[in-house]
């Protein structure tokens, strides 16, 4: 398992002065560290788990987005016994976008599994750039995503304000 905090400190729920040094410098946050422990603590009794790199987590009121490899990604999508595990050892709602990645794929892993139609940018009046994001099919009160959660989480990590239209709404325009 790859952390942001060593292996042992994580599996122990104790920083070494190295990851503490690291941890009041801002090289790491306290997130990086509570989600290193929580995964380690998971991998003890889950092989796939430990197999996992996470790069970092940034907590967002009571959200969490964890950064892992599309590789982790997958397996956990492919598993809801695997996501809801993880999903339980954490307080609030878990994110799951890739490390490395551009803005409209970090989009499309907050919408999974909501099939995104396109993700535009457009210049409205007054020279501030929106990204409109259209989604396939029409809202409905069972929508799957908070979509205000997801607005406030692209507008604090990518600096983006965004615009979420459905498909069946600009037909009926």
């Amino acid at each position: 398992m790859q952390l942001p905090i060593c292996g042992f400190d994580a599996k122990n729920a104790i920083l070494c002065p190295q990851c503490e040094s690291r941890l009041d410098s801002g090289k790491i946050t306290r997130s990086d560290v509570d989600a290193s422990i929580k995964l380690a603590q998971l991998g003890k009794t889950n092989t796939q788990i430990d197999k996992f790199t996470l790069t970092k987590c940034q907590k967002l009121d009571d959200d969490y987005l964890l950064y892992l490899s599309k590789d982790d990604i997958n397996a956990i999508r492919q598993s809801r016994t695997l996501y809801r595990l993880i999903q339980d050892s954490f307080t609030g709602k878990i994110w799951l976008v890739e490390t490395q990645t551009t803005y409209k794929k970090f989009i499309e892993d907050l919408f999974f599994p909501t099939k995104i139609i396109s993700i535009n940018s457009v210049w409205v009046p007054g020279g501030i750039q929106k990204t409109r994001v259209i989604i396939s099919g029409r809202w409905t009160n069972r929508f799957p995503i908070n979509i205000n959660k997801v607005i406030n989480i692209v507008k604090l990590v990518q600096n983006l304000d965004i615009e979420i239209e459905f498909e069946e709404s600009r037909k009926q325009k």
